[in-house]
């Protein structure tokens, strides 16, 4: 007998449970620190350590150190995050993004209040990894090139990346459907 071990499948948010995340953040700091989450797919402790000198603003790009003994990075930012990090900086240059336990904490407590009062309860298991999983995903879907995605995320091993992106079917009216396998019945035999 085949023993078939599930593993459980992590919480993919819909982007505009991401975005509605950072636009109801008031602080400058935090709201630019969960966008680099959402644009990067970095780990929030990658992302707290960023310095001054990680980016480049003319190439629009940032460089990430690693953590867990991953690959460094580099990678693309959008013109409306290297906006915010500009400000930040201008207005913070000791300290522009707040500490990785700092941001676990605001998140906790904004998506509390969004979920209350947008009446979405999916907004409470989104938590700062959760950022990881969607970036993973998202771009999976995009690309259909799972090496791409090894290498934004800096995972060393194919099985790390395979944890994070699940196959879904993107849709504008529905948000998302994942697709995962499950174990047959027992006696069922295909043909």
């Amino acid at each position: 007998m085949v023993s078939v071990q599930l593993l459980s499948l992590p919480f993919v948010p819909l982007e505009a449970e991401i975005e509605a995340l950072i636009n109801a953040t008031r602080n400058i700091r935090h709201s630019t620190l969960l966008r680099l989450l959402k644009e990067t797919g970095a780990r929030i402790g990658e992302v707290a350590r960023l310095r001054f000198k990680d980016f480049d603003f003319e190439k629009k790009t940032v460089r990430i150190s690693p953590e867990k003994g991953g690959h460094s990075r580099e990678l693309k930012l959008s013109e409306k995050l290297i906006s915010m990090l500009m400000k930040t900086y201008a207005l913070h240059p000791n300290r522009p993004l707040p500490t990785a336990r700092a941001a676990q904490r605001h998140l906790e407590r904004l998506r509390k209040i969004i979920a209350k009062s947008q009446n979405n309860p999916r907004l409470l298991n989104i938590h700062a990894h959760t950022f990881r999983h969607w970036k993973a995903t998202a771009t999976y879907h995009s690309t259909k090139d799972i090496l791409f995605v090894k290498q934004i995320l800096g995972h060393r091993s194919i099985t790390n990346t395979l944890r994070y992106t699940q196959l879904v079917s993107w849709n504008e009216e529905n948000g998302l459907h994942c697709k995962a396998a499950k174990s047959p019945r027992r006696g069922y035999r295909p043909n």
